[in-house]
Formats: C-alpha cells, structure tokens, sequence
C-alpha cells in the first residue's frame, strides 16, 4: 500500500535543535529509499517540511519505518499517514 507522509514540526521545537541530527536523518532517510520502503521524498515548497511516499503493508508498518529516523526519535517532528488507493476514474473514459 503507499501511503502519504506528511511531517509536522512539534510544538516549541527551535532550529537549532535540528542541525546535530541532519546528518543521520539524511543517512537513514537513504537506507529506507534503498530499501524501497521510501519511494519519494520532498520538500514542500510553501513551507519547510517533508512529504513522503511509503510502500508499506500496513499504517502501523509506516508509523515503524518512520519511528526509526533520528528527527521522530528525539522528538522534533511527527507524520501524519494518509492511506493511498489506486485511482480508478479512467475506467469511465472506457466504459460502453
């Protein structure tokens, strides 16, 4: 299933907080892409947070993989997981 994560910054977290962990954050966020767990991973372009493209079996499994990067673990930021499902709409170009 693919599913959306989106990262929220916590409450009261500053920036300076961040740069110690930037490095491994970078060097775990590669080894789920090479895993083929992460399949994208952006920057929003009106604000500074990641969104990401999981292919996990379940949401429990994406809230794992993503407990797993340093910025979740020292708790700076969080996701919100939304759930993706094929989009069948191109069936009605098709339909007699």
């Amino acid at each position: 299933m693919k599913i959306l994560a989106l990262e929220q910054e916590l409450p009261g977290v500053t920036a300076e907080q961040f740069q110690p962990l930037l490095e491994a954050e970078a060097a775990r966020v590669w080894e789920l892409y090479e895993s083929g767990v992460l399949r994208e991973i952006h920057f929003r372009a009106d604000q500074r947070s990641a969104v990401l493209v999981l292919e996990c079996a379940t949401l429990e499994e994406a809230r794992e993989t993503l407990n797993t990067l340093p910025l979740v673990q020292a708790g700076l930021i969080e996701f919100d997981l939304i759930p993706l499902a094929p989009y069948t709409g191109f069936e009605r170009l098709f339909a007699s």
